[in-house]
């Protein structure tokens, strides 16, 4: 899916984000808010941070101070000219909560397109897309997988890319390759670089990646075919191209999906990303973090990547990897991971 051909960014926007903004459950408006490209964020709907500032409430000084607010009605008032909601929470489960309908109604009454990263399709119940067609409004599915003439098995044409591909992997899930991803990108593009990226998650298409797809929501076989098109696509126009990454290869429960994209986007370089302090998975605490050097292992033995460097949580100086580190939310740290990326390469 590529949001970039529907709007013309940045496009002023409304964030649904009911009860979740700030919190790892709203990583998605908390994304378009920190970061989108694509869209300008004005207002957040959610009613438990009414009132707050989203720079507050993100912790993140450099963030604008988006007003928060409790209805779609409340961020109409403050944003009149807003394009698009961008529901920008997927609740556990996969359902559409019943107290979000009424904000949804109300944003497609007033002609606003709805960006939806819900597990359930809006644009195939008649009823909301009935009500889309009434008011002039689209609606975006961006969890839906690919048709199925847009599935392939992987077969290595990506290697006929003429641009520099880098991939993100991890040492765990929820350990920041998006974020990683994106900031690698912006430190390409301050460095002069004709720089674009793959987003393989709904938060990356939403913050404006050049192509992109929730790729847990492909069929196992064709990961690869999918990924390969997707960065073939973007290396047609850009020197050197960021893909977002998943999971980890150690991994037992995802480790088929960082394959998947390992193959399919053939990097030349990777950058892991990795929370030191973590020693246990996230949601499976049953399983141990294998780290970094296990990680590094296998992308060399499956891949014909370097690991260029790692994005860290921590202080880089502090901890003793094997290759460059630098933690990403420092300033400059963004600039020397690239860096290192570039003297890989």
């Amino acid at each position: 899916m590529n949001l970039r051909d529907a709007f013309d960014a940045p496009a002023p926007a409304i964030v649904l984000a009911e009860g979740a903004f700030g919190t790892m459950d709203g990583k998605t408006a908390n994304g378009v808010v920190m970061h989108s490209e694509l869209f300008d964020a004005r207002a957040v709907i959610d009613s438990t941070h009414a009132d707050e500032a989203a720079s507050d409430v993100l912790g993140r000084a450099d963030v604008r101070d988006v007003p928060i607010v409790s209805s779609t009605e409340g961020a109409l008032e403050r944003a009149s000219d807003a394009e698009a909601l961008v529901i920008g929470v997927a609740p556990a489960g996969g359902a559409l909560p019943d107290e979000w309908v009424s904000d949804i109604e109300e944003a497609i009454r007033a002609g606003l397109d709805i960006v939806s990263g819900l597990h359930v399709f809006l644009s195939e119940q008649e009823r909301w897309q009935t009500l889309a067609d009434e008011h002039g409004a689209t609606l975006f599915d961006v969890r839906k997988p690919p048709g199925e003439d847009d599935l392939r098995v992987g077969d290595g044409t990506v290697d006929e890319a003429d641009a520099q591909i880098v991939l993100t992997a991890g040492t765990d899930c929820a350990v920041g390759k998006r974020t990683t991803t994106f900031e690698l990108y912006r430190a390409a593009k301050r460095a002069g670089l004709n720089a674009g990226w793959v987003a393989t998650g709904q938060t990356g298409i939403m913050v404006g990646a050049h192509r992109g797809v929730v790729i847990d929501r492909v069929p196992a076989d064709f990961t690869a075919g999918v990924v390969e098109d997707l960065v073939s696509a973007v290396t047609e126009e850009h020197d050197i191209v960021f893909v977002e990454g998943q999971a980890s290869l150690t991994h037992r429960a995802y480790s088929s999906v960082t394959l998947g994209l390992l193959h399919g986007a053939w990097p030349d370089a990777v950058v892991l990303v990795d929370d030191p302090d973590r020693d246990r998975r996230t949601h499976f605490d049953q399983w141990p973090v294998a780290g970094v050097e296990a990680e590094r292992h296998l992308v060399e033995q499956l891949s014909d990547a370097t690991v260029a460097a790692v994005s860290t949580w921590a202080d880089p100086a502090e901890i003793d990897y094997s290759v460059p580190a630098a933690n990403v939310y420092d300033e400059g740290g963004a600039d020397d991971l690239l860096a290192s990326v570039r003297e890989a390469l």
